[in-house]
């Protein structure tokens, strides 16, 4: 069954190709069934955050009504960047199984080693300059979250 949710990513990767996105596809799947599927549609979509995962969990998401998909099992036709991987990790998903690798997609121009490199150093070292602004009137929203009674944690 397993190979069926990847050999689904796989497809999907290969239908975003053929409709003008990149090569990668991703489903959810929880419960034995597929809950949310995806393809890379940034160029189509002309959005950068529409990674093949991303697009996945979001229906996932939907499908389920809730931001926590703690039981599902990720299936990506390729190792997923730091953004996805990130998104997955914010979802709560449990596991990642994924076909193509980094050095693979590398190969063929999607290279996230800088991303990595970036994220690894400190913030004044960085490449793309942070400046920090208004800091302390920032911080009422994390005292009005901390009060809140009825807050959802994430």
């Amino acid at each position: 069954m397993e190979e069926s949710f990847m050999r689904r990513a796989i497809a999907l990767s290969c239908q975003g190709v053929e409709e003008g996105g990149g090569p990668f596809g991703a489903v959810v799947v929880r419960g034995g069934r597929i809950i949310g599927e995806g393809r890379n549609n940034v160029v189509p979509g002309r959005d950068p955050t529409q990674h093949a995962e991303i697009v996945a969990i979001r229906a996932a998401c939907a499908a389920l009504g809730t931001h926590d998909l703690t039981g599902a099992v990720i299936y990506t036709s390729c190792e997923p960047c730091p953004m996805c991987l990130s998104a997955i990790w914010w979802a709560r998903i449990g596991e990642i199984v994924y076909a193509n690798d980094r050095a693979g997609a590398a190969a063929i121009g999607f290279d996230d080693a800088a991303i990595y490199e970036e994220v690894a150093r400190p913030l004044e070292a960085r490449r793309l300059p942070l400046r920090r602004l208004l800091a302390e009137e920032a911080r009422e929203a994390f005292r009005l979250w901390e009060a809140k009674p009825d807050k959802m944690p994430y």
